[in-house]
């Protein structure tokens, strides 16, 4: 954009500046319209460029976002020991069964972050670009959701210098934020599951189901797998690829893994 600036129309600051703040709106999907192509060349060049650094960069920029959330979970559940206030952050804040963080407390950090943004953008848009705090504030919400209608945008040059790095942490804790609102949602359904399945009373349809070798009992092994494929955690087709594994492996046919069909596979 930088080199074909005479081909795009828009409020001009600083090139370079106006270069970088085009490409970090256009791969946050917001939109602003302030600054557009103006030739057929640089149509393509956008349309080239939204397919393929759209791509590019989301899954840069979200792999980094996931590796610091993990990297600070990691060093969380490294720092908790046994005294009061951190047995009080293991029952509310860590799920120390699973080893990691609760996810209503992700799905709270990622909102207080997200506030945080708007926060700092509404105070950032009221002084660098001289909006009203209503006007800030509604910048600042249609940004962070990359709904950008277009009827604000930055014009300044410290306005977009603060829009290009505010944007993409901002943009990218509202799409973590939605991320653990679904996770949170998805985890709900699956243990209103694994309490109705456990629930349930066993039929003779349930019996039949669940006996795998047709002996006409279930075993313990058995019922786990059966109940585990009610509650959706593993898939028939799960099953029975592990159990042509274990075909595989007992070469003497004799329903169990040994040292020499052990040796004998090797």
């Amino acid at each position: 954009m930088f080199l074909t600036s005479e081909s795009f129309k828009g409020t001009e600051t600083f090139k370079p500046v106006d270069a970088l703040y085009f490409m970090v709106v256009t791969l946050c999907t917001i939109g602003y319209g302030d600054i557009v192509p103006n030739s057929a060349f640089t149509k393509l060049f956008t349309c080239f460029f939204i397919l393929i650094g759209f791509g590019f960069i989301d899954i840069l920029l979200n792999g980094l976002v996931t590796y610091i959330c993990d990297r600070q979970e990691s060093v969380l559940l490294s720092a908790v020991d046994e005294n009061q206030f951190n047995t009080m952050v293991q029952t509310y804040m860590i799920d120390k069964a699973k080893g990691r963080m609760r996810i209503r407390m992700k799905v709270s950090l990622a909102l207080v972050v997200v506030v945080g943004c708007i926060a700092i953008g509404t105070v950032a848009v009221h002084f660098l670009e001289n909006l009203d705090w209503v006007n800030s504030f509604y910048l600042a919400v249609t940004s962070v959701t990359t709904v950008g209608y277009g009827d604000f945008s930055f014009e300044t040059l410290m306005g977009r210098c603060f829009a290009v790095l505010w944007l993409l942490v901002s943009t990218l804790a509202v799409a973590r934020a939605f991320l653990y609102l679904t996770e949170l949602r998805i985890e709900k359904r699956n243990r209103k599951i694994a309490k109705w399945v456990l629930q349930k009373k066993m039929t003779l349809g349930d019996l039949v189901a669940a006996d795998l070798d047709n002996d006409g009992s279930v075993s313990k092994s058995e019922f786990i797998i059966y109940k585990l494929k009610e509650m959706g955690k593993i898939a028939e087709k799960d099953v029975l690829q592990i159990c042509d594994q274990f075909d595989a492996l007992d070469n003497s046919n004799c329903g169990k893994i040994t040292v020499a069909d052990l040796m004998d596979s090797s």
